[in-house]
Parts: C-alpha cells; sequence; structure tokens
C-alpha cells in the first residue's frame, strides 16, 4: 500500500474514532434526560420573570423550545446568545422559546443575567420541582417539544445557533 494512501486510511479510522468517541459521551451524558420516545412533557407551570403565571399547557405554539439555565453557568451564558440568535431567526408563531431559571438565589440575580444577555421572551422561574420534573442535572439543558407536548429534541451543554435552529426544525 502506498504512503500516501496508508496515511489517509490511518487518518479515516482516527477520525471515525473521535467520531464514536463523541456520540459515546453525548449518550452517557443524556442517559438521565427524559426521552423522546412517545414521552408528553412533563407540566411546566411557574411565575415569569415579569411576575406572570405561565402554564405551557396553555399554549399552543407548532414548537416550543425550552431552554433551562442558571445564572451562574458560564456554559448557559454562552449559549445565551445563541438562543437570542435563533429568536430572531425564528418567528414567534413558528417557533416558542422559553427559558427556565433554575438554581437562583434571587430575581434580580435572574434579572440581572436577562438584561446582560439582552433576553426577550419568557423567562420563567423554575424550582426544584421543576427540576426533578424535567430531570434537570446539568445546565443548559434544552427540550423541543410539538405542539401535542410530545418531546422531539433534547439535548444538554452548549449547542450552536444552527444545533438549535436544526433541532427546532
Amino acid at each position: 500500500m502506498k504512503p500516501r494512501v496508508r496515511t489517509l486510511l490511518k487518518r479515516g479510522i482516527e477520525a471515525f474514532g473521535i467520531v464514536l468517541i463523541v456520540f459515546g459521551v453525548y449518550a452517557f451524558q443524556s442517559r438521565h434526560l427524559l426521552p423522546t420516545d412517545v414521552q408528553r412533557s412533563p407540566a411546566l407551570i411557574a411565575p415569569t420573570l415579569s411576575d406572570l403565571a405561565f402554564d405551557l399547557r396553555e399554549h399552543d405554539a407548532p414548537v416550543t423550545l425550552v431552554y433551562f439555565f442558571a445564572p451562574w453557568c458560564h456554559i448557559c451564558a454562552a449559549s445565551s446568545n445563541n438562543i437570542g440568535h435563533l429568536r430572531k431567526l425564528r418567528s414567534d408563531d413558528d417557533l416558542q422559546i422559553l427559558m427556565v431559571a433554575l438554581d437562583w438565589k434571587t430575581r434580580a440575580e435572574v434579572q440581572e443575567y436577562a438584561d446582560r444577555h439582552e433576553l426577550d421572551g419568557p423567562i420563567l422561574l423554575g424550582g426544584p420541582e421543576v427540576a426533578n420534573d424535567w430531570n434537570i442535572y446539568a445546565f443548559p439543558t434544552y427540550y423541543v417539544i410539538d405542539n401535542e407536548q410530545q418531546i422531539i429534541h433534547r439535548d444538554l451543554g452548549y449547542s450552536t445557533l444552527f444545533g438549535l435552529w436544526w433541532r427546532s426544525m
């Protein structure tokens, strides 16, 4: 076998190994998230940052992205910019984006986070019960649900704008 072909084959095997490792880590990390197979999303009833009551079951958007974050989370801060860009790419009639603050101490802390990242739209103030119902154990965590409240995608950790856009299609 020629050295060039051998080198290309070796690089291909290495790339395949890296892809397997990445998918393996993803599968390991997401093993405790709510499943996507015929799983109806849990209830999500919480006050918003602007003191309005919010109940997910009362909204019938075609697709809803539920983004769980913690104000102290640096990865959440990096992802928040992508959420803001996604909001500009997709109309509210096409995609509802809900941001749910968890593991926060004061409303002011959440408001400061929202202001710093120029977030608009509903920001819910969730607590331990919401985190437990949705199996949130790491930040950020994303769930995409359809108009029948079925979970169609789920993820955790940083996601690119393209990744968010693709999952919410």
